[in-house]
């Protein structure tokens, strides 16, 4: 398509980087002023709605945190924590 394009614009190299340019920008301003604000109602953007209750699980208080109950023990990690951790060198 952009080959073909290219093809039909006229006037030699300098036209075709003048009309490349102003097709572009043609495309751009198209999507800026037409398409883009019909779409804007479409699209939830500035639907927006924040509550007292964050209905976020274990928030039973309405806006405090919970704690962890301990750290997790080897069994609970996919991974290895002891390997692959090389210590930085003295030189850095």
């Amino acid at each position: 398509m952009y080959g073909w394009i290219w093809r039909k614009l006229p006037f030699g190299l300098a036209g075709k980087l003048v009309g490349s340019t102003l097709l572009a920008a043609a495309t751009v301003a198209l999507l800026w002023f037409v398409v883009f604000p019909w779409a804007e109602p479409l699209l939830p953007f500035d639907d927006v709605q924040v509550s007292q209750n964050s209905d976020v699980p274990g928030d039973d208080s309405g806006g405090g945190l919970t704690v962890p109950s301990g750290s997790p023990t080897a069994e609970e990690l996919p991974y290895s924590t002891e390997t692959n951790n090389t210590p930085p060198s003295p030189d850095r």
